[in-house]
């Protein structure tokens, strides 16, 4: 089996060199380094990356900790953050937790085993503790929507409660008073505090938060529909209806399609997370925007600044932004 001492007696440079080749110091000259990567590949040679990171105690990895890996919202995230870490010759070891505690645990468990130089969650059932605790492991961590007062510099999130009373605050703007919602899973911290917002913005103008007009759905299109038929069942008046995210929305304008409404005519909907088929469905989806990607590329942006000493400046908080389209109109 060939060792790097091979491959510097081959190429005809110093074990210093070849190991700079390797680790794409760019203090290298382009000659140097296409000689080098000639020996390598005449002599089979392959770095042993576990043994680089022992000598190191780097390993040039970072785990990702995501709930899933399906639907429009988790694959921008893990792309810009893939994105920021490969430009800095860093690679990404993803997990899924799948909104579950015990998975989300063993899922951190499987990252630490791999020697990951830090963590980036994108977690929801672990408690607050528990990270708490995490963080004060060797390994560095990095919250994504999530805020915890007691590590609240490693948490990178938005004001989802904001966010909720903003998606109210138009239609109530617009004349609506009889506003049904539609919230995600309330064992997600986004989902609750979206819910607050919206409250907020219902007891600013007088209204009563009225538990018959508000489901629990789960972010999923399904549960918008099964939302929608839950509402409309409840023999009450309402005339527009907020949707704690995009998905959901699509489900239940599907149903008072079903049933011949107009939209918005008939009924005036907003969404969250302002995810690309908002801007291209019948009626263009007003929604309130998620940075989701931006978000993900500056938990990575955080660990190469705080892990990886880089210069550059990183942003904790994200503040939501309405954006008006044509799914709601003012009150006739």
């Amino acid at each position: 089996m060939a060792t790097i001492y091979d491959v510097s007696q081959l190429a005809g440079v110093s074990l210093a060199t070849v190991s700079r080749v390797m680790n794409k110091n760019t203090n290298v000259s382009e000659k140097t380094k296409q000689k080098v990567l000639a020996a390598m590949a005449e002599l089979g040679y392959r770095p042993n990356t576990f043994a680089q990171s022992l000598a190191s105690n780097c390993s040039n990895s970072v785990g990702v900790l995501v709930s899933q890996l399906d639907g429009p919202y988790y694959g921008p995230m893990m792309a810009e953050i893939e994105a920021a870490l490969r430009s800095d010759n860093r690679h990404v070891i993803i997990a899924v937790g799948h909104s579950d505690a015990a998975q989300e645990i063993d899922s951190v468990e499987f990252l630490l085993s791999k020697g990951c130089d830090a963590l980036i969650l994108d977690v929801e059932a672990i408690s607050d503790d528990y990270l708490i605790k995490l963080s004060q492991s060797s390994t560095p961590i990095v919250l994504i929507n999530r805020y915890i007062a007691e590590i609240s510099d490693c948490c990178i999130y938005l004001n989802n409660e904001l966010g909720g009373y903003m998606a109210t605050r138009h239609l109530i703007d617009l004349g609506h008073r009889d506003i049904a919602y539609i919230s995600g899973p309330a064992k997600k911290h986004d989902a609750t505090e979206r819910l607050e917002g919206h409250k907020r913005a219902l007891a600013e103008v007088g209204v009563s938060f009225d538990p018959a007009l508000c489901f629990e759905g789960d972010y999923k299109e399904d549960s918008g529909v099964e939302g929608m038929n839950y509402l409309f069942s409840q023999n009450k008046t309402f005339t527009a209806v907020v949707c704690a995210n995009d998905q959901m929305v699509s489900g239940a304008i599907s149903v008072c399609l079903e049933r011949g409404m107009k939209i918005p005519q008939d009924l005036s909907f907003v969404g969250y997370d302002n995810i690309p088929f908002a801007r291209y469905v019948s009626p263009k989806l007003t929604t309130v925007n998620n940075p989701i990607h931006e978000m993900g590329k500056m938990a990575a942006l955080w660990l190469l600044k705080n892990l990886y000493k880089h210069d550059i400046e990183v942003e904790n908080v994200f503040e939501p932004e309405l954006v008006v389209r044509n799914s709601a109109i003012r009150k006739g």
